[in-house]
């Protein structure tokens, strides 16, 4: 049951003519590497407002307590005020890879891949801040994006990832672990084959490649521990895909920590404390995809 390397590459190609995937989500995601001050903010606007559904998801999340704006923004244009350039793309790309999902049961939901991934993205954003990260906004994204792979494989290859998923759950174990047992491959290498064609940074296409493996990352091995210890994190609080799976974790011990150890605010960080916080993030990131896809 094993995918070959060419037909992984076409059906990644074909992922550009799915009828789900709004037609911003490439050309926005083309733009994450570029500095916000030379982004078309009225471009990003139109082509936003150009799909109603994509407009009220934006807004709702924009106006939800997790982006902890005080005022509501009723417009996409004022949402580009009040954000900024930065916030919006994060809204924009959080919504249209929302939509990239489909719909179809399985073992696995589509909103437990979302709920972990948005999860995942708020928590690295956080925790980023916490230890003195440089760019909690690029942390936000990799967390965002880190499982890019998954979305492929439930698009393009349902009959074999729902193969994967009754695997995992057999064993209580990781995706990544079940996934080379049936497809030969795992979703951080198909991720960063969907990465290359999207032209992601550099940055964001390691965190896709190397969550998993934090010790082969060379070009943004912090990113890639921030990214690699708050999936683990949110996995074992609750916000996983699912199912339990059978580990103990000492995040202090994990390979990742290392990498981090170096950060400005590291000295300080209460790691059981941030950890118990993160329960005060479930039941806000519950209801906020619960409506998302409903929207959608």
């Amino acid at each position: 049951m094993a995918i070959s390397r060419t037909e992984l590459s076409r059906k990644i190609a074909d992922l550009d003519n799915i009828p789900t995937v709004p037609a911003l989500l490439v050309p926005l995601l083309k733009r994450l590497g570029e500095p916000a001050e030379e982004v078309n903010v009225t471009e990003i606007v139109n082509l936003i407002s150009y799909d109603k559904s994509l407009t009220a998801q934006c807004l709702h999340m924009a106006n939800s307590p997790l982006l902890g704006m005080r005022k509501r923004v009723e417009t996409v244009q004022a949402a580009v005020m009040a954000l900024g350039m930065t916030k919006v793309r994060e809204v924009a790309t959080t919504c249209c890879l929302l939509r990239a999902l489909p719909a179809r049961p399985g073992s696995l939901k589509p909103t437990d891949l979302w709920k972990h991934s948005l999860a995942v993205a708020l928590v690295s954003r956080e925790f980023a801040q916490r230890v003195g990260f440089q760019d909690p906004e690029q942390a936000y994204l990799a967390g965002l994006l880190h499982d890019l792979g998954l979305i492929v494989e439930l698009t393009t290859f349902p009959k074999e990832f729902e193969a994967v998923t009754r695997v995992a759950i057999e064993k209580r174990c990781p995706l990544n672990e079940a996934e080379p047992e049936v497809l030969g491959v795992d979703h951080c290498v198909i991720g960063e084959m969907l990465a290359e064609r999207w032209h992601l940074p550099a940055e964001l296409k390691e965190v896709i490649r190397r969550h998993h493996d934090v010790d082969h990352a060379s070009t943004a091995p912090v990113l890639v521990s921030i990214v690699n210890l708050t999936d683990i994190l949110c996995r074992m609080r609750g916000l996983g895909y699912g199912f339990e799976e059978l580990r103990q974790v000492d995040l202090s011990e994990e390979p990742a920590w290392k990498h981090i150890a170096g950060l400005p605010a590291m000295r300080d960080f209460d790691l059981a404390r941030f950890t118990l916080e993160l329960d005060t993030y479930i039941e806000e990131i519950e209801r906020l995809v619960t409506t998302l896809f409903n929207m959608a």
